[in-house]
């Protein structure tokens, strides 16, 4: 006799049948949020063992970074951009922690990001996480730990201020919307850790900028940055 857990799987999957997040074909039992072949077609960066990558030229002579990197890259109206969507306003958190996991695979394939050991998703402001009920960022690290055993430092960078959206604006209109917007709470708990910050898309990275600003007292701390996608 058949377990009644696969019975109820497969009678679920015959009236209500999983979708790929990327091009709504039917998912095979064994894939995930995102069928195989949106998973090859993804445009991968692989930005994670160059130095001088794209996304580590954005924070050149402005942040001391160990590493930074993005898993993929973001063309408008391509696959990544719809997947970010799906996930940022339509809820699709699996398809986040899909990407997550992807991300975390990418990241330990470095050995410049061997000594990471604490992960942090740049934080949303408490009216805004509330408006959506979940911060996109925080969906990628949650799947990035399902495979990475990255400390979770709980709260201790929030953002103190809603800022207007950045996209349309240029790198010092992005910097003055965003440079005073995050707060740090506790640095005793963040002390002579190496943090890899967290996002969605890196663009001018004013916004990850700010975060190390406001982190940066911090004794001993090491930043990193690793984002889904560059733009």
């Amino acid at each position: 006799m058949r377990p009644h857990g696969n019975l109820f799987h497969d009678l679920a999957g015959l009236f209500l049948p999983r979708r790929c997040s990327g091009c709504t074909t039917v998912l095979l039992r064994h894939e995930g949020a995102i069928c195989g072949s949106c998973l090859a077609d993804l445009p991968l960066t692989r930005f994670h063992d160059d130095g001088h990558n794209p996304v580590e030229q954005v924070f050149l002579g402005r942040l001391r970074l160990e590493a930074a990197s993005a898993l993929l890259s973001f063309t408008r109206d391509g696959i990544v951009q719809h997947l970010l969507h799906r996930l940022k306003y339509r809820g699709d958190r699996e398809a986040g922690l899909e990407l997550g996991r992807l991300m975390a695979r990418d990241a330990m394939a470095s050995r410049r990001f061997a000594s990471v050991d604490t992960a942090i998703a740049v934080p949303l402001h408490p009216s805004k996480l509330r408006q959506r009920g979940y911060n996109q960022a925080q969906v990628l690290v949650d799947g990035m730990r399902e495979l990475w055993p990255l400390r979770d430092p709980g709260r201790e960078l929030l953002r103190i201020a809603r800022t207007r959206t950045q996209t349309k604006k240029g790198r010092l209109e992005r910097w003055a919307n965003v440079k005073n917007a995050f707060q740090l709470t506790d640095p005793e708990t963040l002390r002579d850790a190496h943090v890899l910050l967290v996002d969605d898309v890196v663009t001018t990275g004013a916004t990850i900028e700010a975060c190390t600003r406001a982190l940066s007292s911090v004794p001993g701390i090491r930043f990193s940055v690793f984002t889904c996608a560059y733009a």
